[in-house]
């Protein structure tokens, strides 16, 4: 998988003057859209569209700077439709217009190329196990709320807070499958799962109840395959870490790439909140032999 994934980025690197499109990214790599762009964000740390456009904007920095060619020209080579659109993209990376920098041979910022490499370090397993589920409903809130890839989401924290308790009796009286309890469902995520982008968050339950009550949010969850992983550790810290193992080191490893769905978190506190145990259920599909 890796070896695929960096062939997928010396395609980028030839491109970068040409559209790049996902779907050609995905086959190099052997694999979906949606794993390929999962798979991109968890192992580079950013989204797929951030780093071609640092990419573009570093290597269009290097030709502002030679001069050899004019400033409406870069921006045409490297899909800018006009100068204006091309000076704002070049000042969100590099903190300086394109004419300033070319004028005063300005410090420019460097987005370095990728490549994938797997380390292994044979001091842990990650726990899983692969189970097949019917179709079920999702019951509980729901708000929509920005993505927070490290620390305590405060948006979905004030969430949770707002919703009283007796509505959470009611919602937790509805589990009646696994994953057992209250769980938080992320659903509706961006394509580029960039920082800040929105999704839909439910804090409910698993359940076969059909109709749900009127006064709560409901998702209808295809039937489908589902890796369930484990962890302990410090909250949220071990949650954040459990999320990007899993695309970092499991699905290199295994015959498994990410389908679109849900993904589920069941987390058991502590009693000072500190500590967390968690079942992360990530929606899969084996890949093709």
């Amino acid at each position: 998988m890796l070896e695929r994934l960096n062939e997928a980025l010396e395609h980028i690197e030839s491109h970068l003057d040409q559209q790049i499109e996902v779907a050609e990214l995905a086959r190099i790599a052997v694999t979906s859209e949606y794993h390929f762009r999962r798979m991109f964000s968890a192992l580079a740390g950013i989204s797929l569209s951030e780093y071609i456009r640092r990419r573009r904007l570093t290597i269009a920095g290097a030709e502002v700077l030679a001069g050899e060619r004019t400033l409406l020209e870069i921006a045409v080579r490297y899909g800018y439709g006009s100068g204006e659109a091309f000076a704002r993209a070049f000042r969100a990376v590099h903190g300086v217009g394109p004419g300033d920098a070319r004028r005063t041979g300005a410090s420019l910022r460097s987005q370095p190329r990728m490549s994938f490499r797997l380390i292994v370090e044979g001091s842990s397993s990650m726990r899983y196990r692969i189970v097949e589920k019917e179709q079920f409903r999702v019951v509980g809130k729901k708000a929509r709320v920005p993505l927070v890839h490290e620390g305590m989401n405060p948006a979905i924290a004030d969430f949770i807070r707002s919703i009283d308790q007796e509505t959470m009796r009611r919602i937790t009286a509805l589990s009646d499958q696994a994953p057992e309890g209250i769980v938080g469902v992320s659903d509706n995520l961006d394509p580029s799962r960039a920082e800040g982008t929105e999704l839909d968050y439910y804090h409910g339950v698993v359940t076969g109840a059909d109709p749900a009550p009127e006064d709560l949010d409901a998702l209808t969850v295809p039937a489908g395959t589902w890796a369930v992983f484990e962890n302990s550790g410090p909250f949220p810290q071990a949650l954040q870490y459990l999320w990007r193992d899993v695309f970092t080191q499991w699905f290199p490893s295994n015959p498994y790439q990410s389908r679109p769905g849900p993904e589920i978190l069941r987390t058991r506190l502590s009693q000072d909140a500190a500590q967390a145990d968690a079942e992360l259920w990530i929606p899969v599909e084996r890949t093709a032999d």
